[in-house]
């Protein structure tokens, strides 16, 4: 180990990252990120850590799960700290998720007014949306919302926004 790194206090890291002290010592806990202690039991932290937490902070604000960040960093060799090459290949998976997150937004957007397609079958458009509760083959929760069912689908007989044609 090299003597002459320089380790960082928690506040110098905190504001490095503008993030809270707490905040450091919450992903600390969940393993996210690590530190050594000094003679006074004091945190101290390699510089590298200020990249893993960049990551991590960046991942949060796309709208990813401690969960999901953590096991994109338990995926790197060793748990090293994210390389350039690294950050790009997490980055193309996580825009990939994204993508679905926003498909799955737009479909909760326009179809807010509209049957879920949760098979609760106690509204009564319920049983013109899902007559005998034939949603709850394709699983649980919303499914027109979750799977995005259009007019076409086989499961969906009438358009969310309105009747089609059969009726």
């Amino acid at each position: 180990m090299r003597t002459d790194i320089k380790f960082l206090t928690i506040g110098q890291v905190a504001e490095r990252c503008d993030i809270a002290t707490s905040a450091l010592r919450f992903y600390e806990q969940k393993g996210l990120i690590k530190s050594i202690r000094n003679s006074g039991n004091q945190r101290r932290y390699h510089p590298s850590m200020l990249r893993q937490i960049s990551v991590i902070t960046a991942a949060q604000n796309l709208g990813l799960t401690l969960q999901e960040i953590s096991a994109a960093l338990a995926a790197l060799p060793d748990n090293r700290t994210p390389t350039k090459e690294d950050w790009e290949v997490m980055s193309k998976q996580w825009a990939q998720d994204l993508d679905t997150k926003i498909a799955q937004m737009q479909r909760l957007r326009s179809n807010l007014s509209g049957c879920i397609g949760c098979g609760c079958l106690s509204l009564t458009s319920c049983e013109l949306f899902n007559a005998n509760d034939r949603i709850a083959e394709e699983g649980n929760g919303p499914r027109f919302l979750i799977d995005g069912y259009a007019d076409d689908d086989k499961n969906c007989e009438l358009s969310l926004c309105g009747f089609n044609s059969q009726f």
